[in-house]
């Protein structure tokens, strides 16, 4: 037998046998994450997407929780609740960092630029017989 060979062969920590290595039709991590299980972000969502029953003036309505809670903020806001009105900007301020990182530049564009587009709109207007804008 090689060294190669007897290499191949050993047993020992952290070397099972090769033949009890991998079984047919078992997962790699048995006790793992079952299968339908939810993480917290899934569960809260759905908590908050659970609807309630609130009165409205002097009707009631079913409303999901998330919306309950952000009127109640709201309002606490307006009452002038301090820490209400400082979640409310920041939540704010968080929105519109979002929304202005997403947002495409402005186009810059350069004297090469100009003259391209200046000779492509002279070109576009030549075949549609109108004026130069």
């Amino acid at each position: 037998m090689s060294a190669d060979e007897k290499r191949d062969d050993e047993v020992g920590y952290r070397k099972p046998p090769r033949r009890t290595r991998f079984r047919k039709g078992q997962s790699g991590n048995p006790r793992g994450r079952p299968s339908g299980a939810k993480n917290l972000s899934t569960m809260l969502s759905e908590a908050l997407n659970e609807l309630v029953i609130v009165t409205e003036n002097g009707r009631r309505r079913k409303i999901t929780k998330r919306k309950a809670i952000i009127t109640q903020v709201v309002n606490r806001a307006a009452k002038g609740y301090w820490r209400d009105t400082k979640l409310i900007l920041d939540i704010e301020q968080d929105i519109e960092r979002r929304t202005d990182a997403a947002a495409p530049e402005a186009a810059d564009f350069g004297e090469a630029d100009k003259k391209v587009i200046k000779q492509l709109k002279a070109r576009l207007n030549r075949n549609k017989g109108g004026a130069d804008d």
